[in-house]
């Protein structure tokens, strides 16, 4: 397996169902050298400030620049990190964010459960970082629309990554080889600056 070399740290932030075998963030962090995950939530798994809480002792632990890579509800746990707390953050690459007013399947917690759990009202500021968004076209979690505005809000490069449905092994994600792609786009960043 061919190794990814970063100057930032990446952290991986999964979503409500941590980490996944055959999922793409964590075969991306089987590639990455300079790599760390948010572990999995042992209690309280649906509260929004103890995920959030949770990103912020993994950063804690990590010195110089850091890449975020989130997806799903973690794009979301990340956002509401970014409105609490500081870090020497260089990027994010925030892969199909859930629309928090739209109907999910029964599978999914229903709204109240997320409103009540401090989910939302989702910060509606500009993020203090750079950041990709990624979009799908099918995502039965979000609509199209919904996600561009969620990057339009945050300040971040809106990427389309067609009909991916949710950008997970449910549809066929797995290795998401993309994903490498941008955070080597944002890893770049940071020597732009220097140079």
């Amino acid at each position: 397996m061919e190794k990814i070399f970063t100057q930032a740290t990446v952290l991986i932030i999964p979503g409500l169902r941590d980490h996944v075998a055959a999922h793409w963030q964590t075969l991306l962090e089987s590639k990455l050298v300079k790599v760390r995950a948010v572990p999995p939530a042992e209690t309280d798994k649906l509260n929004c400030a103890n995920r959030v809480a949770r990103i912020e002792a993994e950063l804690k632990k990590i010195e110089g620049p850091v890449i975020l890579v989130a997806h799903s509800a973690g794009v979301l746990m990340t956002v509401h990190w970014a409105a609490l707390h500081q870090h020497d953050i260089q990027g994010a690459l925030l892969v199909t964010p859930p629309d928090l007013a739209e109907s999910w399947p029964e599978n999914y917690p229903s709204p109240e459960i997320l409103r009540s759990e401090g989910w939302s009202p989702l910060p509606t500021q500009k993020l203090p970082f750079p950041s990709i968004v990624v979009a799908s076209t099918n995502d039965h979690l979000a609509q199209y629309q919904a996600v561009e505005a969620m990057a339009e809000t945050w300040g971040g490069q809106l990427v389309n990554a067609g009909a991916v449905g949710h950008l997970n092994p449910a549809a066929g994600f797995g290795d998401w080889p993309q994903a490498e792609q941008l955070i080597l786009q944002l890893d770049a960043l940071e020597i732009e600056q220097v140079s």
